[in-house]
């Protein structure tokens, strides 16, 4: 759309009519035209509408410029005239000015005509608004007090046509213009309020009265079209039973209703996450028992048993089921995260050829990584979880093919950008965005992709939990993530990490599966926990010393005449926790080592999430080889 001028044209010529329109057009306007010959059809043209601009040839055989100046300034309306002829001379062309033509264009020069008309308007609205603010200034003294005009609180009068009458400064800030002059032209239904029918509506209550005040709240916009929250104390002033006018009380409330909505949004995200941990702690250990059982079962299988599909079933419903409680535990922040310094574009390019493979042929992939990019300190899994679940994302919403986008980037995070993203603090970030041309989301469903278990995929389709783990695990990494969509524009998801100083880690490879001798004290409070525990570690050589509570290992430790290698303690238990209990057998044993296991985090081992330094550590649902590798390592000093 072009920017829009009436513009009153004296020609007796079509053709340069339309040569003239066309200029204009070009030139980005939206001109309404129109054109004269007369004295008489100007003057009716003047005394029907406004105008910005009046162009005239100054050659015309009847009616030309000359004459047509001479009606515009007899007038008096303050309209910019510009000449516009092929056959006028310079002399000619400085008496018009001086009897008052703004500027003279040449016909065959008519690109001059685009800049001239654009000074010229912009100089007349000036002219226009100074004196319109000058007259509103005189009759502010007689309606308003100085204390009105200079509150911070928006203050006007309206008549019911909607117009506004006075404002105050506040007012005109509120709605972002320059001026008071610039308020008063508007159109309250159609330029201040985002929705027309909602001022009807809000004009049709029949609570306003002259003796106090009504609270509503509304949706108004911006001169830049932004939305926002405002509280409206409306008095009705009226003459008799007529209205005479509105008299308004005004504050934007944007900020703090939207500062509202995050806060019970984070409170539904926090009560829903503890219920989740929960029942993921219960879940790891009842899944322990069924994967640590299915491997045994397998293990004491020779390959053609008859019941082996069956088994390997069984274990593969415990690996889904496992995978599940790890997202509600990412959702939750109450996984236990292993962080190492990352790079983040190796991370990425490692995953290239599994993305390739996931999102099909008719999904095309592209990378663009920064160069020189800082280093993040997160759980590698975890990212490469990030990445994987807002692929799945991207790939389900280009059921038609598309592209997706993988970016990564340093970026700087100052006070200005924080204002704007309350969960941001400022400092240096990664950047890493992942972005899709896909059928994109509205506003309502972009402020619950975060929910766990919402999703807007057919029933079998999707858990609703991918989202929610990445969101889960961007804040527990002390990062925030921002979206972006438009339905029918595709969605854009941009993860910021905290940016470390501090050297890559190296990756370093499983080690081997290897039993032992020595004296395991193993204390679980969930019996069947307990008992495969025990089986696994005597299948790998340990002698096992096993206990339901922490009092009863501390009498066991204390009657033992041996050695006792390793204390493998569950940390979550009633009475005596994993921790009290680690640290008083230290006392007693001081050569001991220790490893804690659990299905979540417990702050008496982690901080918000992340191991302590020297904790030996194993996540439930672990398998009999995880667990005998945890065990050796811990065992072996490593």
């Amino acid at each position: 759309m072009g920017v829009p001028l009436r513009l009153l044209l004296v020609e007796d010529s079509e053709d340069d009519a339309r040569l003239l329109v066309r200029e204009l057009t070009r030139g980005g306007f939206e001109p309404v035209v129109e054109r004269v010959e007369t004295a008489s059809t100007m003057r009716a043209a003047l005394d029907r509408q406004p105008w910005d601009v009046v162009v005239g040839d100054y050659s015309l055989p009847h009616f030309g410029g000359a004459a047509a100046l001479e009606l515009l300034r007899d007038s008096g309306l303050d309209v910019p005239f510009i000449i516009v002829s092929g056959t006028i001379g310079e002399e000619k062309a400085v008496a018009a000015m001086k009897a008052g033509a703004s500027d003279y264009v040449s016909k065959d020069n008519l690109k001059r005509l685009v800049p001239v008309i654009e000074r010229e308007v912009r100089e007349a609205a000036g002219r226009r608004e100074r004196h319109r603010t000058e007259a509103a200034l005189r009759a502010s003294e007689v309606s308003y007090s100085t204390l009105v005009e200079h509150s911070p609180v928006g203050i006007y009068r309206s008549n019911t046509e909607g117009r506004f009458l006075s404002v105050n400064a506040a007012l005109v800030r509120i709605l972002g213009y320059a001026s008071a002059a610039e308020v008063l032209q508007l159109d309250m239904a159609r330029d201040v309020y985002a929705d027309p029918a909602e001022r009807r509506r809000l004009l049709e209550r029949d609570t306003y009265t002259d003796r106090q005040y009504d609270e509503v709240e509304a949706t108004w916009k911006r001169k830049d079209g932004a939305r926002l929250t405002v509280q409206l104390s409306v008095r009705a002033v009226r003459q008799g039973a007529r209205v005479e006018y509105y008299e308004t009380f005004v504050r934007d409330v944007t900020e703090q209703r939207r500062l509202q909505q995050q806060l019970v949004q984070s409170q539904k995200m926090e009560a829903v996450g503890r219920l989740a941990g929960g029942v993921a702690h219960d879940f790891n250990n009842l899944l322990t028992v069924i994967l640590s059982y299915s491997d045994l079962l397998l293990e004491d299988r020779p390959p053609d048993a008859p019941d082996r599909e069956d088994i390997e079933q069984i274990r593969k419903a415990a690996v889904g089921a496992s995978a599940l409680t790890r997202q509600l535990l990412a959702f939750s922040r109450q996984q236990v995260l292993e962080p190492r310094v990352l790079d983040v574009n190796t991370v990425v390019a490692s995953t290239e050829k599994m993305l390739t493979r996931l999102l099909g042929e008719d999904i095309s992939l592209t990378a663009s990584l920064a160069p020189a990019l800082g280093a993040v300190k997160v759980d590698p899994g975890q990212l490469e979880q990030i990445i994987m679940n807002l692929a799945v994302n991207a790939r389900d919403a280009m059921p038609h093919g598309g592209r997706l986008s993988i970016e990564t980037a340093n970026v700087d995070m100052d006070e200005s950008y924080v204002r704007g993203h309350p969960v941001a603090h400022p400092g240096p970030y990664v950047m890493l965005a992942v972005s899709d041309t896909g059928i994109g989301m509205d506003a309502v469903t972009q402020a619950r992709i975060f929910e766990p278990f919402f999703t807007t995929k057919e029933a079998g389709k999707g858990t609703g939990l991918g989202l929610a783990t990445v969101y889960g695990i961007v804040k527990q990494s002390g990062g925030f993530i921002w979206v972006y969509s438009e339905p029918g524009h595709g969605t854009s998801f941009k993860i910021y990490l905290p940016r470390v100083d501090e050297p890559v880690a190296r990756a370093v490879a499983a080690p081997e599966v290897v039993g032992g001798s020595e004296t395991v004290l193993v204390v679980e409070d969930v019996a069947a926990v307990r008992a495969v525990a025990r089986e696994m570690l005597e299948r790998h050589g340990y002698t096992v010393l096993e206990a339901p509570d922490g009092e009863t290992a501390l009498r066991l430790a204390g009657k033992h005449q041996g050695v006792i290698r390793l204390l493998l303690t569950d940390v979550v238990m009633p009475d005596v926790s994993g921790r009290q209990l680690a640290d008083q057998l230290l006392e007693l044993r001081p050569d001991m080592k220790v490893l804690f296991m659990s299905g979540y985090t417990d702050d008496a081992i982690v901080r918000h999430g992340v191991l302590k330094e020297g904790i030996a550590y194993l996540q439930k649902p672990f398998t009999p080889d995880t667990m005998a590798r945890k065990v050796r390592a811990v065992l072996d000093g490593s």
